[in-house]
């Protein structure tokens, strides 16, 4: 993961919002050595809607840490409980922005199959409503109505508009978190791996495995997810653990750190 991101990291002429700032060689930056290091324990992460599994493996992961060297700091991220539905107004209203560009002239796809006309030709209508049909998959249309729908007019300042005050105080929370700890650790996800398919047909439920990451994407800081260890199901699978952290603003170095010297012990909980 380092290697790649020295690799892709830094300014991009055709990306107006990556940043300019230098970029280290982030594998010479992985010592091995995470004595003093503060990691922070959400209580808000470690809640009844954890399984009880994962968050074993998660008090595991936090124990060999503390046998490196770094100490294990309890905090708090009050406004964390609003980060799944403040994800699912802003991403979805600004991926239903960013892709209404893709529309089989400019961007993208185009397809033109339209049965229903005795003419050879279609219009830029049926252009459109055709690529969009084809090129996109079922989660990205539910995801561009969901965002179509909060940016509407009547519902931007009641959806769109309140998410994003609502953003800037969870940043408030991280930035608070990070005046006394250098980086957050939380699970991956609130349970188990699931079966293929097994929450195809109630994204909600899916969505809430998110509850844990999305919060990195809306605050803008640095996170990683990295395995912990494994839990066996009833038919006798491992299935893998992950365990996430999140750094603070261009403090990936600091993430990687730990993360490989968490990997280089080679301890991982198998329950």
């Amino acid at each position: 993961v380092a290697i790649v991101m020295s690799a892709i990291a830094g300014a991009d002429t055709l990306d107006g919002t990556a940043s300019v700032r230098p970029v280290p060689k982030y594998e010479d930056l992985l010592s091995g050595d995470i004595k003093g290091k503060k990691i922070g324990v959400p209580e808000e992460y470690f809640t009844e809607t954890l399984d009880s599994k994962v968050k074993e493996a998660a008090m595991a992961a936090l124990e060999v840490f503390k046998s490196l060297g770094a100490e294990i700091v309890p905090i708090s991220l009050p406004h964390s409980h609003l980060a799944l539905p403040i994800y699912y107004i802003v991403q979805p209203s600004e991926l239903s922005s960013n892709l209404s560009r893709f529309d089989g002239i400019r961007y993208g796809l185009s397809v033109n199959d339209r049965e229903d006309t005795l003419e050879k030709t279609s219009t830029l209508l049926e252009t459109y409503l055709d690529s969009r049909k084809v090129g996109l998959g079922p989660e990205v249309k539910r995801r561009i109505m969901l965002g179509t729908y909060a940016l509407s007019a009547g519902y931007y300042d009641a959806y769109y508009k309140k998410a994003l005050a609502v953003r800037a105080l969870l940043k408030q929370d991280f930035q608070k978190a990070f005046e006394t700890v250098d980086v957050i650790f939380s699970p991956t996800t609130p349970d188990i791996a699931f079966k293929l398919g097994e929450k195809t047909d109630d994204p909600l439920k899916m969505y809430f495995s998110d509850i844990y990451t999305v919060t990195a994407n809306l605050v803008g800081v640095p996170a990683m997810s990295f395995p912990i260890g494994t839990i066996s199901t009833e038919d006798k699978k491992a299935l893998p653990i992950g365990g996430q952290l999140m750094g603070r603003w261009f403090e990936e170095d600091m993430m990687l750190n730990l993360a490989h010297t968490f990997e280089q012990t080679g301890k991982r909980v198998a329950l």
